[in-house]
This record gives structure tokens, sequence and C-alpha cells, in this order.
């Protein structure tokens, strides 16, 4: 996870906390919200991933009063980050897990989720 964070940090622009946190709230949301084989698939390509999302769930309870797109949004701004934040992150880590794992399993993840495909 600690080349996944440094390119955040770099790349969005946020402190290396917020970014871990940023990181480990989606990837538990992916967990929660994706399709069960192809996220286990994915994160058998992210070192570290299973254990972000474990991390992130503990730490706030894996939500609040929403689920789904409107939960990780509420989850990812008490955090510290803004929309354009949000998505940079969200970019960037989608970008990263198709160059560790491939297409496929990123590609049907997004689409099992709905909404999600309008943040990457």
């Amino acid at each position: 996870m600690d080349e996944l964070v440094a390119r955040i940090v770099s790349s969005v622009g946020i402190e290396k906390p917020i970014a871990e946190r940023a990181v480990g709230i989606i990837l538990d949301f992916l967990a929660t919200d994706g399709p069960t084989d192809k996220v286990q698939n994915l994160f058998a390509h992210l070192p570290g991933s299973a254990e972000a999302a474990e991390a992130a769930h503990a730490g706030d309870g894996g939500g609040g009063m929403f689920g789904g797109i409107m939960g990780v949004g509420s989850r990812l701004m008490a955090a510290g980050l803004g929309m354009g934040e949000i998505q940079g992150v969200t970019h960037e880590l989608i970008a990263f897990a198709r160059e560790k794992a491939g297409s496929d399993d990123v590609d049907a993840v997004v689409a099992a989720i709905p909404g999600l495909g309008q943040f990457v």
C-alpha cells in the first residue's frame, strides 16, 4: 500500500495519514459492496489491501447513516477530503489496481457498484 499511498500524496496533494485513511475507506467500501469473488481477486494483487480495509472498517464502524456511494462519500468527507480530492483518490486507486490486477476484475467491481463509475 505504500506505493499507492505515495502516489496519491503526490498526485492529489493530501497528507499521508489522510491518503492512508482514504485508501482504507475505499477498499472497505469495495469489499462491502462489490462482488466478493472479484474483490478477493483484486485484493490478492494488492498486498495490504485487506488489512487497510479492515482497519478502516474498525476505525469508524464501516459507515454512518448512509450505505453505498453516499456512505463512502460521507466517510471520506469525515476523513477530511473534499469532492475533488475524493475523485482524485478514487481515480488513482482504480488506476493503480488496474496496473497491478488488470482491468477485467477491476472493471467488473466498478460496474457492479451503482454510482462508482462516475468517480473513476
